[in-house]
């Protein structure tokens, strides 16, 4: 992949404090600290945080742009009911209707992060907890604030490279370590 300068800012649009908490610690098990993290969450009780997500989407790619220094763009936002790659297409629609072009599949700065169902079965499969990419694990647990630790650990060693990531990974979580990887952040 060659050497990417590592970002002054890395600006992560999530859905649900989850979703942070998960980002958080594994940004800093990559060494940034909060100054170089600015999360954009969507508000507990404004709907569809999906929806939310898709909507802030080309306001947050436009913001990173306009940044002279070196920023990434992380979204991390559940395929739901959809497929890793609908839920994908659908945030390439959202850059659409905005008037800017989809994202490459290629591209350095932005990451898109597309658990299936939903940041639950990421953080049971990186616990390694057997886990569906069908079923919805979000009520079924009660130790979440316990797994996201370990989770975020995981998901450091499994984004090194020449990690041995286990073929028991869920195919999101795989196309999610690749995206990781692609933007380079250390």
């Amino acid at each position: 992949m060659g050497v990417v300068p590592r970002p002054s800012l890395i600006v992560l649009l999530v859905e649900d404090n989850r979703h942070e908490q998960v980002a958080r610690r594994y940004l800093k098990a990559l060494k940034y600290g909060t100054h170089a993290m600015r999360f954009v969450t969507s508000p507990s009780g404004a709907g569809s945080a999906e929806q939310w997500v898709r909507a802030q989407f080309p306001v947050q790619l436009k913001a990173c742009r306009r940044r002279q220094a070196e920023t990434k763009l992380i979204v991390l936002i559940d395929a739901d009911t959809l497929t890793v790659q609908q839920r994908s297409a659908q945030l390439d629609q959202t850059l659409r209707e905005a008037g800017l072009p989809p994202i490459p599949n290629d591209s350095r700065e932005i990451a898109r992060l597309v658990p299936r169902r939903n940041i639950e079965t990421w953080i049971l499969c990186l616990n390694d907890v057997p886990a569906e990419e069908t079923t919805d694990y979000k009520k079924t647990r009660d130790d979440w604030p316990d797994l996201i630790p370990t989770a975020a650990t995981t998901l450091y060693a499994w984004t090194r490279e020449n990690a041995k990531v286990p073929t028991s990974c869920i195919d999101s979580l795989l196309i999610g370590i690749k995206e990781l990887q692609k933007i380079g952040l250390g």
